[in-house]
């Protein structure tokens, strides 16, 4: 037992190390374009994908047949609630005081007149909710986004967010439980609940979609871009949306002006009319 704490250190100690290699990449690297990785990330997309379609989605809904939905969507408060100091620690480090205050009071709320978050309780009280992570943070402070990923039974990310995934299992209320036979299952039906949440967008993609692995990835990059500007969808994407990329316009010479046709004016003919024949007046008598 006394091992224990040592060899968890060790392990947090690596993390972090890993973490900060990780943001070295991301400072320095150069890319050409939204997605220098594709034929990594199309790999990793299909597996992801087939791991859907064989386990998670029939778990999915057999989960939603099974759970009602008032059910669902308290669990669907209860997990954000637990995962929601993670916003709170990144509302301080990126100087959001006034926010990182509302949000603290916002968990407290929850956690008590909502009972441990099954309810939202706050929202109705004015205080809403927010999305900060580590990869918001970073890019608050001038890291740049880096390449875009897709990883392994995590699905779209970037280099830059990738802190993130690690960050949020220690700022998360049932990392510090220690009990495993209670947080194990808890964990597992965060995701099967997450999952069931998303299944209407998953489902508009893959019937919609003429390339399911673009479509994923420059909607999970406009989303990104969003949250970065505060929940202002920056001018940029939106001339992205309006004008796709596609093909440069290149100006061509205006073809030469050709001499002017002659201009035909109507000939008007004015018929002619019969002399009227004037008869004088007869005399009178």
């Amino acid at each position: 037992m006394a091992d224990e704490p040592s060899q968890r250190t060790r392990q947090i100690i690596g993390r972090i190390f890993g973490l900060g290699c990780l943001l070295l990449v991301a400072g320095c690297a150069t890319t050409s374009g939204p997605d220098p990785l594709q034929p990594m990330n199309r790999r990793f997309y299909a597996f992801n994908s087939d791991a859907d379609r064989l386990l998670m989605s029939p778990v999915a809904r057999m989960y939603k047949t099974v759970t009602p939905k008032p059910l669902r969507a308290s669990l669907t408060n209860f997990f954000h609630n637990v995962a929601y100091p993670d916003v709170i620690v990144n509302d301080f480090l990126q100087g959001r005081i006034g926010q990182g205050a509302g949000d603290i009071g916002r968990f407290v709320v929850n956690s008590t007149l909502g009972l441990l978050g099954l309810f939202d309780v706050a929202t109705p009280l004015g205080l809403k909710a927010h999305v900060e992570d580590a990869g918001l943070t970073l890019g608050r402070w001038g890291v740049g986004r880096g390449p875009y990923l897709v990883l392994p039974f995590v699905g779209p990310d970037t280099l830059r967010n990738t802190p993130s995934v690690v960050m949020g299992i220690f700022t998360n209320v049932l990392y510090y439980v220690g009990n495993s036979a209670f947080t194990v299952p808890l964990t597992v039906f965060d995701v099967i609940n997450a999952r069931a949440n998303a299944s209407r967008s998953l489902r508009y993609m893959r019937e919609n979609a003429v390339d399911q692995y673009v479509f994923t990835r420059d909607a999970y990059l406009q989303h990104r871009s969003y949250l970065q500007d505060g929940g202002h969808l920056p001018l940029k994407a939106v001339e992205e949306m309006m004008f796709p990329p596609g093909p440069a316009l290149v100006p061509r010479d205006p073809p030469p002006l050709a001499d002017p046709a002659p201009v035909v004016r109507p000939v008007v003919t004015i018929p002619r009319r019969a002399p009227v024949a004037i008869r004088p007046p007869a005399p009178a008598g």
